[in-house]
C-alpha cells in the first residue's frame, strides 16, 4: 500500500510543475494538497492493517494517545516537498512501524526515481529487491556527502548529488552511494525513522548529532540533528560534528 500511495503522489506530480495547490504551513515550510491526500490515504490503509497501532505524521496533528501504545506508524507522506513542488525527483513517501521505541519496518517509495527501499529488523535492507551494504570506508577525508556545497571546515569531503528528501540522502549511505549525512536541521521522527532502519540493516550507523542512538515515539518526536555514516567513519564524523552540535544547541 505504500507503493500505491506513492503512485498516487506521482500522478499529482509533473516534471517542472505540479498540479496541486501549495502553501506554507510555517515560513520556509511548504506543504501541498498531495501531502494531505497521501497522508489520509496512508492513515486509512495502515490503520486497517494494524488498528491497534498509533499514528505520528508530519501532516497530522499529534496526540499524546500514541505514547501509551506499543506500536506506532511514523509517516512522512511526501519527504522532500520542495523537490516535489519544483518537479524534481528527490522526494519519497516514508513509512515506518515503530514498536517499543525501535523501528521494526521501514519503507521508502520514490516513484519518480523508480526506487522502492524496504527494511525489516533483523532481515536486511533492499532497494528494488537488491540487498544493500553500506560503504567499507575507514577514512573520513574523501567521504562522499550529499550536498550542494560544503562548509569551509569540510572541504576534505566530496559533495555528491543531493535529493531534497533527507530520507533518500540517508538511504544513499545504505546503498554505498554516499558515506556520510550530517546535519543539525533534521531530526523529526517522521523524516528519519524508515531510513534509519534501512541504514542500520545495511550495516551503517545512525545517531543524533551528539552521537546518541535514536529512540522513537518520544513525547517530543524530534532529535538534536542527525549523523548517518558508514560504520568505519562514524566515530571520526562524530568527533568532528559534536562540538558544532553543542555550540548550536548551546550546551556544554
Amino acid at each position: 500500500m505504500v507503493a500505491d500511495a506513492a503512485d498516487r503522489a506521482l500522478t499529482l506530480w509533473a516534471n517542472g510543475d505540479t498540479r496541486v495547490r501549495q502553501w506554507e504551513k510555517a515560513p520556509g515550510h511548504p506543504v501541498c494538497e498531495a501531502d494531505l491526500e497521501i497522508d489520509a490515504m496512508l492513515r486509512a490503509e495502515l490503520g486497517a492493517i494494524d488498528p491497534e497501532a498509533g499514528w505520528l505524521s508530519e501532516e497530522t496533528a499529534d496526540s499524546a494517545h500514541r505514547l501509551g501504545l506499543s506500536r506506532v506508524w511514523v509517516v512522512d507522506p511526501i519527504d522532500g516537498t520542495r523537490d516535489y513542488l519544483r518537479g524534481r525527483r528527490g522526494w519519497a513517501v516514508s513509512v515506518a512501524l515503530v514498536e517499543d521505541g525501535a523501528v521494526r519496518l521501514g519503507v521508502l517509495a520514490a516513484p519518480a526515481r523508480n526506487e522502492l527501499w524496504v527494511a525489516q529488523a533483523g532481515q536486511g535492507a533492499t532497494r528494488n529487491g537488491k540487498a544493500l551494504r553500506s560503504s567499507a570506508r575507514t577514512m573520513l577525508p574523501g567521504a562522499r556527502v550529499p550536498a550542494d556545497t560544503l562548509p569551509r571546515g569540510d572541504r576534505d569531503l566530496i559533495a555528491v548529488g543531493r535529493p531534497n528528501s533527507i530520507a533518500l540522502r540517508m538511504a544513499m549511505v545504505a546503498a554505498d552511494d554516499a558515506d556520510l549525512v550530517a546535519t543539525m536541521r533534521w531530526g523529526n521522527e517522521w523524516d528519519v525513522a524508515a531510513a534509519a532502519l534501512i541504514v542500520d540493516e545495511a550495516g551503517g550507523i545512525v545517531t543524533d548529532a551528539l552521537g546518541v542512538p535514536l529512540s522513537f515515539n518520544q513525547p517530543r518526536p524530534v532529535a538534536p540533528g542527525l549523523l548517518c555514516a558508514a560504520p568505519g567513519i562514524h566515530a571520526a564524523a562524530r568527533e568532528r560534528l559534536v562540538p558544532r552540535a553543542r555550540e548550536w544547541l548551546g550546551s556544554d
